[in-house]
């Protein structure tokens, strides 16, 4: 019996230099479809001016061939794997691939070398670093592709995190949500409308890893599929745009496009939480990469999945495959 073909490393490398400068430059269709919305239900008319604006540039970015903003901020990578999936030279040579793919669009794109080391403030002219670009990885069951995701977002700004306790209950998320979202907005911290991220629970790192995952890999649109966690994000999002700021700080009713919670099992004492802006340059791309080099491309991460998000030991088809081996 032969082996199952293995993912060809230069079709994943030609997906990652595709999906650099589609990031950089193509905002996705579900932002410009919400902000789009947003523009018709302005109150502020200098928000209203610049929400136009935003959309105006959007169209010239694309027809040009151009990044959409001067900060094209600091590209990552979201890796999930199929379980069945082989990728040619493995795990490592994948990871060369992606590092090469961010070094070459920043001159290609270009993209602005924002990377550089936090104490010599040195750098490479080219985002990729110690540390940089990030690679995060999740797997997916019954599957033999690879999934390709890059966020350029923002490296600044736009985050927060609190520890709340278990008796603030959802009041105490409405405060925080509402005291993070109030302090960026006076102080310049986010570029809105934003996709506004939520972590809950989780350990500390866990809470602040969903929080950020939430704000740029899910759509605008989504809601989560816990009936009360999707009611919260609804509520969330009308209290964010009932605040008085609008887009880029200016009076107005725009400041959230959507807001996405995900949430994660915690200490018994303690509630985290941590909130995340994505901001008006919402940029993420993806592509599905197979064994024979074919690459489908698109704007959905489809990150957060039910298997993702499985609360129990085992996974349905992890349990049926235990009693055939047994």
């Amino acid at each position: 019996m032969s082996p199952d073909p293995k993912i060809p490393i230069r079709a994943l490398e030609a997906a990652a230099d595709q999906l650099m400068a589609k990031a950089a430059i193509e905002i996705p269709d579900d932002y410009v479809d919400g902000l789009r919305g947003m523009a018709n239900t302005e109150t502020g008319d200098l928000s209203a001016f610049v929400i136009q604006a935003m959309l105006d540039n959007y169209d010239a970015a694309k027809e040009d061939r151009r990044a959409m903003c001067g900060d094209t901020g600091v590209p990552r990578w979201f890796v999930k794997y199929g379980n069945e999936a082989q990728v040619e030279g493995g795990p490592v040579a994948l990871e060369a691939a992606l590092r090469r793919a961010t070094a070459a669009a920043t001159e290609s794109v270009p993209l602005r070398p924002n990377r550089v080391h936090p104490l010599w403030r040195t750098d490479h002219d080219n985002n990729v670093g110690l540390n940089a670009p990030e690679i995060d990885y999740a797997f997916h069951p019954d599957a033999d592709w690879v999934d390709l995701t890059t966020v350029h977002k923002g490296g600044l700004f736009g985050s927060d995190y609190r520890m709340l306790f278990p008796g603030d209950g959802i009041d105490g998320i409405r405060r925080f949500f509402l005291d993070t979202l109030i302090a960026f907005g006076k102080r310049g911290l986010a570029c809105q409308p934003a996709i506004v991220g939520i972590g809950l629970g989780g350990s500390k790192d866990t809470c602040v890893v969903l929080g950020k995952q939430a704000a740029c890999l899910r759509t605008v649109g989504s809601r989560n599929p816990d009936p009360g966690v999707a009611e919260l994000e609804d509520e969330l999002k009308q209290l964010g745009n009932k605040i008085g700021m609008g887009a880029m700080g200016f009076m107005g009713s725009s400041m959230v496009v959507d807001c996405h919670i995900e949430a994660g099992f915690c200490h018994t004492g303690g509630t985290p939480m941590s909130v995340h802006m994505f901001c008006l340059s919402s940029r993420r791309a993806s592509a599905r990469v197979f064994a024979d080099g074919r690459a489908e491309f698109r704007t959905d991460p489809e990150w957060f999945t039910s298997y993702s998000r499985r609360e129990t030991v085992e996974w349905p088809s992890q349990v049926q495959n235990l009693k055939q081996s047994g």
